[in-house]
């Protein structure tokens, strides 16, 4: 975190696998399949019911949402950018209570590129993390831990296995 005038930075976090999937397949996993991944005890539901899917309606503009075993509907954020197979934006909208907030937008990118032998490499990289405001760099310390966005992508390269 830096300080430039009275403008806060926070560095972004980036995080890489490589995956054993076309840059395709691990696209559609990523989006379409998240809640194979996505660790059951990280939902937002105020009503608490387990995630029984995670959706991200795929256009520009989608929403991104999870849905509960009960059939309850809460907020993640939406697509800002829909570019299959290779690129996906989405706006986290999730505060550092845990808590949908439309106020709120930083941005996670998710990059595919292709390599050799089927290989796809999967880029993420969640910015504007200063949005947070004062509870930024904790917010940034848990976004990056293994029960954030570095466990999750080793559940998920873990999910392309074949």
């Amino acid at each position: 975190m830096s300080h430039s005038g009275d403008v806060m930075y926070v560095e972004p976090i980036c995080q890489t696998v490589s995956v054993k999937a076309t840059a395709a397949r691990a696209f559609e996993v990523f989006t379409a399949g998240m809640q194979r991944w996505w660790l059951p005890t990280h939902s937002i539901n105020p009503g608490k019911s387990p995630i029984a899917r995670i959706v991200i309606e795929p256009k520009q503009g989608g929403r991104w949402y999870e849905c509960g075993e009960d059939g309850s509907e809460c907020d993640w954020g939406h697509v800002l950018v829909w570019e299959p197979p290779t690129r996906i934006v989405l706006a986290w909208q999730i505060d550092s209570q845990w808590q949908f907030n439309p106020a709120l937008i930083t941005e996670v990118e998710v990059r595919f590129q292709a390599q050799a032998a089927g290989l796809t490499k999967v880029i993420l990289e969640h910015r504007q993390l200063e949005r947070f405001g004062d509870a930024a760099a904790n917010m940034r310390a848990a976004l990056s831990s293994l029960g954030g966005w570095s466990g999750l992508l080793d559940r998920y390269a873990t999910t392309l296995q074949p």
